[in-house]
C-alpha cells in the first residue's frame, strides 16, 4: 500500500547535491505499475532526465521514456517525460489564449519571449507550473492526449520551491486580473489540495537537514501540502554499536584485524593496518553524525524514506533498484 493513494502530483525538491532528480526519476519508475501512465517533468532547463536515462535531449513535447518497475505480478506501466521551458510554454499560452500563432513565433525571433519570461519571474513560474497542471487535470474528454495516473515534477531546489508553487501570491503584484491571473488562481486549488504532495530530498548532513526543516515550515506557512522526506545516499550500516564505539575510541583489536587479513590471503603490513583503523574511525564518526541527523529527520513529523548510496554512480539499473526501495517502503 502506498502512503499517498490520493496524490496525483508528486513534487520533488531538495537542496542542490542531494540527488532530487535521481529520486524524482526513481519515484516515477516506482509509480508506473501495470496499466498506469506516469509523466516525469522537469522545469530547470538542465536536460537532467535525458542524461539520467541516457536518451537524446527532450523537446517541449511528451515522449515515451521507458517502462516502470515490475509489480508483484510482473506487470509494468509506462513512464513518459516532458522537458518544460518557459519560452515554449509562453508561445503555447499566446497561441491558446490570444491566437498568436505566427505572430508569437515572430516575437520569439525578436527576443520578446525570452525578455518577457526573464523580467517577470512570477509569470515564468505560472507558465512552467501551468503545463504541469494541465497534465494532472487532463481527462478522457481530450482524446488526443494521454491521461496520466500520476505526474512527478523534478522541481526547483528547496529554497525556491514555495514561491515556485505559490504562484497566485507571487503574481499578485504583477497581474490583478486577466487570463494569467485566473490561471494561477485555478492552479492553486490543485497545489493546495490532497491531490498534491511536496516531497523533500536530503542527505544526512547538517545543512541539508536544516534546509529541509526550513522548507517544510515555509510550505506549511503557505498552506502547501508537505509529503515525505527522502533521505538519500545513506551509507551501509554494517558495524554494530560496540564496534563503532571501539572504532571511534581507537580500541579495535589490532591483532584480530591482522589475523582476519592473513586468513583472507592478504599480505599484512603495519601501514595497511594503520590505514584500516583510520578508515574505521572516520566511518564511525560519520555514522555518529548521520545518526544525529536521522533523529532530527524523525522529528519533522512527516513520513521518511531512505535510499542507499549507490557505489559507482547511478545508471538505469540503479534507478530501478532505488525505485524498488521506494516501493518497498510505501512511497509508491
Amino acid at each position: 500500500m502506498s502512503d499517498w493513494p490520493k496524490v496525483r502530483l508528486h513534487v520533488v525538491t531538495g537542496k542542490g547535491g542531494t540527488g532530487k532528480s535521481t529520486v524524482a526519476s526513481a519515484l516515477a519508475l516506482a509509480l508506473a505499475t501495470r496499466g498506469k501512465n506516469v509523466l516525469l517533468c522537469e522545469v530547470e532547463g538542465r536536460q537532467g532526465i535525458a542524461r539520467m536515462f541516457d536518451v537524446d535531449p527532450l523537446p517541449y513535447q511528451e515522449r515515451r521514456l521507458t517502462t516502470g518497475l515490475p509489480d508483484d505480478d510482473g506487470g509494468r506501466g509506462v513512464v513518459h517525460a516532458l522537458h518544460i521551458d518557459a519560452e515554449s510554454a509562453l508561445l503555447e499560452y499566446l497561441s491558446m489564449y490570444y491566437r498568436l500563432g505566427r505572430a508569437g513565433k515572430a516575437l520569439d525571433r525578436f527576443g520578446v519571449i525570452e525578455f518577457a519570461t526573464t523580467i517577470a519571474p512570477g509569470v515564468r513560474d505560472v507558465l512552467l507550473t501551468g503545463k504541469v497542471y494541465e497534465a494532472v487535470q487532463r481527462n478522457s474528454r481530450n482524446k488526443s492526449a494521454i491521461e496520466y495516473d500520476a505526474v512527478v515534477l523534478d522541481a526547483p531546489p528547496t529554497g525556491r520551491i514555495t514561491p515556485f508553487l505559490n504562484v497566485s501570491n507571487e503574481l499578485a503584484g504583477l497581474a490583478k486580473v486577466g487570463p494569467i491571473k485566473a490561471q494561477s488562481d485555478t492552479m492553486m486549488t490543485l497545489f493546495r489540495s490532497p491531490r498534491t504532495a511536496v516531497h523533500l530530498v536530503t542527505v544526512l548532513e547538517e545543512m541539508p537537514v536544516q534546509e529541509t526543516a526550513d522548507g517544510i515550515a515555509e510550505l506549511r506557512a503557505a498552506r502547501l501540502p508537505v509529503g515525505g522526506v527522502v533521505v538519500n545516499q545513506v551509507r551501509p550500516r554494517d558495524l554494530d554499536a560496540d564496534d563503532l564505539a571501539a572504532a571511534r575510541a581507537g580500541t579495535l583489536d589490532r591483532a584480530r584485524i591482522e589475523a582476519d587479513l592473513v586468513e583472507g590471503g592478504i599480505a599484512v603490513s603495519p601501514a595497511l593496518v594503520d590505514g584500516l583503523l583510520a578508515e574505521a574511525a572516520d566511518h564511525a564518526e560519520r555514522r555518529a553524525l548521520e545518526d544525529s541527523q536521522r533523529r532530527l529527520v524523525a522529528g519533522l513529523d512527516v513520513p521518511s524514506y531512505e535510499l542507499p548510496r549507490m557505489a559507482g554512480g547511478i545508471d538505469l539499473g540503479g534507478l530501478y533498484e532505488l525505485a524498488g526501495h521506494l516501493r518497498e517502503q510505501g512511497m509508491a
